[in-house]
């Protein structure tokens, strides 16, 4: 007897149908997903993925009910003289919707696995949510989403329950092979029930391996640098910048703070010093557009970006702002030179899928790489780069479209020491041409003292000093902008007199040229700032024997817990941190104790605050 091949065309017919349909709405729900965070987040996913969790059997019958001849959609489908039900249509249909939630969850994990700061980076960048999704978001979850269209095709290939509900077993027409497995088991044929299993197995395995096999054979090439240079130009393209300004006077409830911010910034850089979780990062999300204030108002160059009284929200894309981020967030699937063209597309050139630029704005992307010293780098991927060098990238990136703002978050972080002060060098002269606002977040004060001009200091979202950066150095008024700006001395005092004090923790009397106008306050002194004596019996202002409790070594200093007036019990009895050149320290170790050290009057600082 002649072997009947028409459930596996069937099978394949009704499988491909649902893959298809499954690919298309699985992944535009997944990704509206992906970035939905509302409040009926729960109950959507919930439905999306009940197909997966119900009994087939169940899911059939919903579908019976609803296309079937007495059913809504099937009455009105009726009338036009179409009948779905025990059709292979009707298989297609039990396939897409039993098939849906493996393609939906499997995509929605991949675009939400996929980095913030990338797709934040692209809006900066220009790009619309359209291109974002085509040229980003697309490829990085490609992996994820192919994964997922192969497990629809194998799981369409073996639905049993919902279609034999919906579609009945009709030989020739609605039999595919799970049912022929099913019709074989009854009749008693093993034999045949045991080659349409084989053959379903085979045909699943195979999706699979070609799947992989395509993946693997495109990402060996992908990630390869390619053999020529891709572009070269006989001289770099000059670039300016046109001078701006930059008005910010925010309002935002955070968890564990409220946020409320007001400065200007001209194009003088300004540094913002805090520590972790004072309010920087989301300072500069607010900026950029992609968190919004609750209140308040961004202007650039005179244009209003955000304004809550006139319901302005500029997105990211129209703002004029780069930004670096702490990881750079350059796009790996795109090579150095297509990171740094990507926000310069015209917009013809929106839907281009291989390239994210054309030759006419080469010399643009070689100039910026020729600025940041990667010439010879734009064929490389990210993964082929070092740190440094995709700082550098993600410079190049943000300054190729002019931007009138340039912010940096923390660029600094993942570089070791060396690296970062090379790379922090190469910023700063390109700071130096550049003539927009330019905003640099760091926790280390004297990366922010090298590379800024003025400063501004958070703590908890509030400001607590904004200035120059030496007054703020040299004159901090509270506690805590001292504190982040280095000084590690600290005690409660009393005024004794108009420029007389009593230091309680140091447990000392002090002079100071500064006239103290409150009566309790706190003095500090920096560890560098305090000098060791000659003096055996010191008589001086300011001067006082004391005794070392401790030391610590660092490649170029050592810090010194010293104890005033009377010998320490223990290394952690100490009144003050004092830091010495080796050389320094070679001079006094061997002498003896007790030493003299001198807090000069003009180094003390009267800090208003008790915190």
């Amino acid at each position: 007897m002649e072997l009947d091949l028409s459930p596996l065309w069937i099978s394949l017919k009704v499988a491909a149908i649902a893959t298809l349909a499954t690919f298309l709405i699985g992944l535009a729900t997944a990704y509206r997903m992906a970035r939905y965070r509302g409040r009926w987040r729960s109950l959507i996913d919930g439905i999306c993925i009940s197909p997966l969790i119900l009994p087939p059997t169940v899911v059939g019958f919903v579908l019976l009910q609803l296309l079937g001849k007495y059913g809504p959609v099937g009455q009105l489908l009726h009338r036009f003289k179409v009948d779905i039900i025990f059709t292979w249509y009707a298989g297609a249909i039990a396939a897409t919707v039993v098939t849906f939630p493996l393609m939906y969850r499997t995509a929605l994990g991949a675009f939400e696995q996929i980095d913030g700061n990338l797709l934040s980076a692209a809006r900066t960048l220009g790009a619309s949510e359209t291109r974002l999704f085509w040229r980003i978001a697309l490829p990085l979850a490609l992996p994820g989403i192919l994964a997922g269209t192969t497990l629809a095709f194998a799981r369409g290939l073996g639905e049993f329950g919902a279609t034999l509900m919906l579609a009945g077993n009709i030989p020739g027409l609605t039999t595919t092979m799970p049912l022929a497995i099913y019709a074989a088991v009854e009749a008693g044929d093993i034999q045949q029930a045991w080659f349409w299993s084989g053959l379903i197995l085979a045909v699943s395995l195979a999706a699979i391996a070609l799947v992989n096999l395509w993946q693997f054979r495109r990402q060996s090439q992908a990630w390869l640098p390619r053999p020529k240079p891709f572009f070269r130009s006989e001289s770099p393209q000059k670039i300016t910048y046109s001078r701006t300004g930059l008005v910010v006077e925010i309002e935002k409830q955070l968890p564990n703070f409220y946020l409320q911010i007001a400065f200007e910034s001209d194009h003088l850089a300004l540094g913002i010093l805090g520590a972790s979780g004072a309010g920087k990062s989301m300072l500069l999300k607010c900026i950029v557009g992609t968190e919004t204030p609750d209140r308040g108002r961004i202007i650039l160059n005179g244009r209003v970006l955000f304004d809550s009284d006139q319901g302005i929200n500029l997105p990211s894309r129209e703002r004029g702002i780069g930004i670096i981020f702490q990881n750079y967030a350059l796009f790996p699937h795109l090579t150095v030179a297509e990171n740094v063209g990507f926000g310069i597309l015209k917009p013809r050139q929106r839907f281009q899928l291989r390239r994210s630029f054309n030759p006419a704005i080469q010399p643009q992307v070689e100039a910026q790489l020729r600025a940041v010293g990667l010439a010879e780098m734009g064929d490389r991927y990210p993964h082929q780069l070092s740190g440094g060098q995709q700082q550098r990238v993600a410079l190049a990136r943000a300054l190729i479209s002019q931007p009138e703002g340039l912010l940096l978050d923390e660029p600094f972080s993942a570089l070791d020491t060396h690296l970062q002060y090379l790379i922090e060098q190469q910023l700063i002269s390109i700071l130096n041409r550049y003539a927009g606002v330019t905003l640099f977040v760091t926790h280390n004060m004297e990366e922010a003292y090298r590379v800024c001009q003025n400063l501004l200091v958070l703590e908890q979202g509030q400001i607590i000093a904004y200035g120059r950066k030496q007054d703020i150095f040299e004159h901090p008024q509270t506690v805590s902008v001292a504190r982040l700006t280095g000084c590690k001395n600290f005690s409660r005092a009393v005024a004794t007199g108009e420029q007389t004090m009593t230091a309680i923790d140091w447990e000392c009397n002090l002079q100071t040229p500064e006239l103290i106008r409150n009566a309790q306050f706190q003095v500090g002194v920096r560890a560098h700032q305090l000098k060791f004596t000659q003096e055996p019996n010191p008589s001086s202002p300011n001067t006082f024997p004391c005794w070392l409790a401790n030391t610590s070594e660092t490649p170029h200093r050592i810090t010194l817990y010293v104890k005033l007036h009377a010998p320490p019990h223990h290394a952690a009895d100490y009144h003050l941190q004092a830091e010495v050149f080796k050389e320094k320290w070679l001079e006094i170790k061997d002498q003896p104790l007790p030493w003299s050290i001198h807090l000069d009057p003009l180094r003390l600082m009267v800090l208003s605050d008790l915190g």
